[in-house]
């Protein structure tokens, strides 16, 4: 199919990224605005009037600002954290249910995930949609991401040399992807949630570590692991790892790629266990979960 599509922001990095994957999609055609009108509303409003999907890339307060440019049927793709909890907005996970793919295809408005929530839900829906972790659960959420995820003026700091070795932010304990975590998680006690940013471009790794022996039934990392090969059997772009791993685990290597793994770490004598997501923060943790949204809301145009 062919489809005409505008990138309000496209100048930023989540932007840049949607661009070059799309770019590489037969059949598709982007809408530019140059540098003098990418602030102007009416140009932003033809641009959108002109696209079958306009995707936002922009900070939280202009990504509202630009639904009001927008008709109400006019299909939208927001990458920013506005309206990922917001009501009549379907959240853009395609492995989040069994039906969540068919949501996104019927949806005009999308909120596309954030990409620590992307691997904390990713761990955490399986479990408590089996039951084998209550949704009242104390959870701690600890990851790390690649400074490209922080925006222009730290990936610039980085690229000098300037950016520390390993930084760890968010210490009021308010970030801005907890609310979305929660909510499609299905958690209802709020996590502890600590990020933390390495001197590498991109890649992920979120860990939420589990006492085993406080859970209903004492489960196995086997147990786990096995819990969730059968809740994204179906999921092709979700790997996980057969049984309990013990080896070691490094953020970069699914960079480039728009696929998320899953590994479950335990310790029967302790009953301990680290389950842990691995991702692209640029890929499936941005613009490769925009992509994926856009080929289902358009119709597959892979």
């Amino acid at each position: 199919m062919s489809a005409k599509i505008f990138i309000d922001g496209e100048a930023g990095t989540t932007g840049l990224g949607i661009a070059q994957r799309l770019r590489a999609l037969p059949g598709i055609s982007l809408i530019s605005l140059d540098e003098a009108h990418r602030k102007n509303p009416a140009a932003r409003a033809d641009a959108m009037e002109r696209a079958d999907l306009t995707v936002l890339c922009l900070p939280d307060d202009a990504a509202r600002e630009a639904i009001t440019l927008a008709a109400p049927d006019a299909k939208i793709l927001d990458a920013s954290t506005a309206h990922r909890t917001a009501p009549g907005w379907v959240y853009g996970l395609p492995e989040l249910s069994p039906g969540q793919a068919r949501e996104i295809a019927a949806a005009n408005r999308v909120a596309n995930p954030g990409c620590y929530a992307t691997g904390a839900i990713a761990l955490l829906r399986p479990l408590i949609a089996s039951g084998i972790l209550p949704a009242n659960q104390d959870i701690t959420i600890n990851a790390v991401s690649g400074y490209s995820g922080g925006g222009k003026t730290m990936i610039a700091a980085h690229e000098a040399e300037a950016g520390p070795p390993f930084e760890i932010y968010a210490l009021g304990l308010s970030h801005k992807h907890v609310p979305e975590i929660m909510a499609y998680s299905s958690l209802t006690r709020r996590p502890i949630f600590s990020p933390a940013v390495g001197h590498f471009a991109q890649g992920m790794l979120v860990c939420i570590p589990l006492f085993l022996d406080r859970l209903e039934g004492e489960p196995t990392g086997h147990e786990l692991s096995e819990a969730y090969r059968e809740y994204y059997a179906n999921a092709a772009n979700i790997r996980v790892h057969a049984g309990v791993y013990s080896g070691t685990l490094t953020p970069e290597t699914l960079n480039d790629t728009d696929k998320l793994e899953i590994f479950v770490c335990a310790n029967t004598s302790y009953d301990h266990a680290i389950l842990v997501a691995r991702l692209d923060n640029l890929g499936k943790g941005a613009s490769g979960a925009a992509v994926q949204n856009i080929s289902l809301m358009l119709g597959d145009i892979s």
